[in-house]
């Protein structure tokens, strides 16, 4: 099904140049010019993606978005940012009022489409989960419907509806489905169409096994299975005639099959994983019938629903955590951006407030960095800046903070520091910055670079909040500026 993209712009012009590009990736293209008027469209005009252009203040922009999500109708709909040059705090506030998804550019059309193509692939996968979870729903029904002795399925339903990981939801079915058939031996093999061995991966006989590898050739029921992907029933394994050969090889080595029936049921997780669920009975027992195929083929679709769906949320919520990431981290030297060094040094300066601890804040500027970019160009002049953040990073204990503070500045705080052990841990990283190579320069030399670093601390003269303790540092860095660089001023 053509997946309906609807562009949400103000201005005519703003995604013309991404219109032709994403027409042609097969989507139906369709333009709002008020934005503001989303929230009242009718359902059958909303689409799957919406791609919407936010240039207003934030509140407005966070206003419309949060009216956009709140209507039933939009509830599906995976909504696009384009938001240029966003302020700090913009992009947590969007995801939390409902963004899907974020482009920090209208210029980048190759990223607009990526992200179109990402949101529609999983918005496709959300309704084959939906779908897989509505037909183990209706199968649970007929369950129910068709016979009393079938309650038992409900049980398993349940339990396999929970949050575990492949390997638990593999112990749980093999173990429930032979108590609710009464067999003794039900297992699960991991393999794929046209592999010569297969690995067990656990066995309701024999819970101690883990990854033991077969030889498929010697269960040809599991080979056709996998081949078809279809159930494989057979109902007495010394008559059938799939286990011909089978049955030579065992009379010519002597070996006796204690195995009366078999279920082969293939099922599929993703690209790499699929295999058998196996289930025996032995001679004497039972035989099993068409319909313990359908009931476990009603249980193994159900767990492989509620499995994929698990990883479907683990995906989207994996997403939004790396995104939560890329709002307090600088891009450049991975260290926090200036936003979450403000957020965290106003919990720890609350700390010390109450406990009566020191608190000490260093502001290191690189000195003559113009003069690098100016000279190296600005390629090298991220390699200096990426380097300086490096050797910031190893100095710190756990509980310091790092941050690149805006251009070539950085601000290290450290708890429960005194201003004479902050002044000679500034040292101690001047000297190393200045001592380390951090950058190639001209001709395959090496660039070496010095900064400057004003210290301040708390409790002290004049400082009673977080922004009064930076601007203290920033006073002493002007000081140590003043006084010749490469050197720590208090």
């Amino acid at each position: 099904m053509t997946a309906r993209v609807l562009i949400a712009d103000e201005d005519d012009g703003f995604l013309a140049d991404a219109a032709a590009q994403i027409g042609t990736r097969g989507y139906e293209l369709s333009w709002a010019e008020r934005p503001a008027e989303l929230p009242r469209r009718s359902a059958a005009e909303i689409p799957e993606l919406l791609l919407l252009d936010l240039r207003l203040a934030v509140a407005d922009d966070l206003a419309l978005l949060k009216e956009i999500r709140a209507c039933d109708a939009w509830r599906d709909t995976a909504i696009i940012v384009v938001a240029p040059d966003a302020p700090d705090g913009s992009l947590v506030q969007l995801l939390a009022h409902g963004m899907t998804d974020f482009v920090a550019t209208r210029r980048d059309v190759d990223e607009i489409v990526a992200r179109l193509d990402t949101q529609a692939s999983a918005r496709r996968e959300l309704m084959r989960t939906r779908e897989a979870l509505r037909s183990a729903a209706s199968a649970l029904k007929r369950a129910r419907d068709e016979a009393e002795s079938r309650r038992k399925l409900v049980d398993i339903l349940h339990e396999v509806a929970g949050d575990f990981s492949p390997e638990e939801l593999f112990h749980v079915l093999v173990r429930r489905v032979a108590l609710a058939l009464s067999i003794s031996h039900c297992s699960l093999i991991l393999a794929r169409t046209g592999d010569d061995t297969g690995v067990v991966a656990t066995a309701f006989e024999n819970p101690a096994l883990n990854n033991l590898e077969i030889r498929l050739d010697r269960y040809p029921e599991i080979r056709a299975a996998l081949a078809n992907n279809e159930p494989v029933l057979i109902e007495d394994v010394g008559h059938s005639p799939l286990y011909a050969t089978v049955r030579q090889e065992w009379a010519a080595s002597g070996f006796t099959v204690p195995i009366h029936s078999v279920i082969a049921l293939p099922f599929t997780l993703d690209a790499r994983r699929s295999g058998v669920f196996f289930l025996r009975t032995l001679r004497g027992e039972a035989p099993l019938t068409r319909s313990d195929v359908e009931f476990a083929e009603s249980v193994v679709r159900a767990a492989v629903g509620a499995l994929k769906r698990s990883q479907a949320i683990e995906s989207t919520r994996a997403d939004r955590e790396r995104l939560e990431v890329l709002a307090l981290t600088d891009p450049l030297t991975q260290l926090l951006n200036r936003r979450a060094l403000m957020e965290r040094l106003g919990a720890e300066f609350d700390r010390s407030a109450r406990y009566g601890l020191s608190l000490t804040a260093l502001m290191f500027d690189l000195d003559h960095f113009k003069l690098v970019n100016d000279t190296y160009g600005h390629l090298v002049g991220d390699e200096v800046l990426r380097g300086v953040g490096t050797v910031l990073g190893r100095e710190l204990r756990v509980v310091d903070l790092v941050a690149r503070y805006g251009g070539e500045e950085f601000v290290v705080v450290l708890p429960e520091t005194p201003l004479e052990g902050a002044v000679a841990f500034g040292d101690r990283v001047r000297m190393k910055i200045a001592e380390r190579p951090l950058a190639g320069g001209d001709e395959g030399g090496w660039l070496t670079i010095t900064v400057s670093c004003g210290v301040a601390t708390f409790p002290g003269l004049n400082v009673r909040s977080p922004d009064e303790l930076i601007a203290a540092a920033d006073e002493a860095l002007y000081r140590a500026k003043a006084q010749g660089r490469n050197r720590v001023c208090t």
